[in-house]
């Protein structure tokens, strides 16, 4: 799937959606299936509309600002007003919940770059002025890690097998629950998939929320379909 996103082959992207449950996928593929439905891809409309009604039922931070995008490219709502940024949701997810005793982050606003923020490093002058620029930049707090603690108490929840749960319960308790956490979830292959995309999805949403807060949102690029030829490419 993150090929097909890769190389904006929309029927790579139907087709890979076809094969397992979207919801584990709504935030990495949801932008793609946007836009796919904007350019009236064959399946596009009914694969936006599974989307919006498993966004809707799921709830995560981040979802409705999805739903409102796909609702835009299906012409059922106005087209949010956010600015489109070319900025990868994983890595402003890895600044928003870094350590709060570091300085945070800062992101790029003509690049969508996503870096650690350094303005005290700069000695007065030119360099340090435009490291300032509010212009140029956008400040990304570090948040901390209690989203991703409340991520793991939710996975839990939704763990089949009640001797794994039990486990992982006992796991987060305490100092150093994260990686007690993982050492027990990494004997089961698995569960240990499955949380990687629940917390990947997660944290996606999360650094949408807060882009969109910001006025920003990420952008759609046109996809291609092989079998009838390709469209402008370009963000949107």
């Amino acid at each position: 799937m993150r090929g097909a996103l890769y190389t904006q082959d929309g029927a790579a992207l139907f087709a890979a959606l076809h094969r397992g449950p979207v919801r584990e996928v709504l935030q990495l593929a949801g932008d793609g299936v946007a836009v796919a439905a904007a350019q009236g891809l064959p399946g596009a409309a009914e694969m936006a509309a599974l989307f919006l009604g498993a966004l809707q039922e799921r709830g995560f931070r981040g979802d409705e600002e999805l739903a409102d995008r796909l609702r835009a490219a299906t012409g059922d709502a106005a087209i949010p007003l956010l600015r489109p940024l070319a900025v990868d949701l994983e890595m402003l997810a890895m600044l928003l919940e870094g350590d709060p005793a570091e300085s945070g982050g800062r992101l790029d606003l003509s690049t969508g770059e996503c870096g650690r923020a350094f303005t005290d490093e700069l000695e007065p002058g030119p360099e340090a002025e435009e490291a300032d620029d509010p212009e140029r930049w956008l400040y990304v707090p570090a948040l901390g890690s209690r989203a991703g603690y409340r991520d793991m108490e939710l996975f839990i929840e939704e763990v089949g097998a009640a001797a794994l749960a039990d486990r992982l319960r006992i796991a987060i308790g305490g100092r150093g629950a994260f990686r007690r956490f993982k050492d027990v979830l990494a004997r089961d292959e698995r569960s240990w998939r499955r949380y990687h995309r629940f917390r990947d999805e997660r944290q996606r949403g999360r650094a949408r929320a807060w882009l969109a807060e910001e006025g920003y949102c990420p952008p759609i690029t046109f996809f291609a379909e092989p079998s009838s030829g390709s469209y402008p490419s370009g963000p949107v």
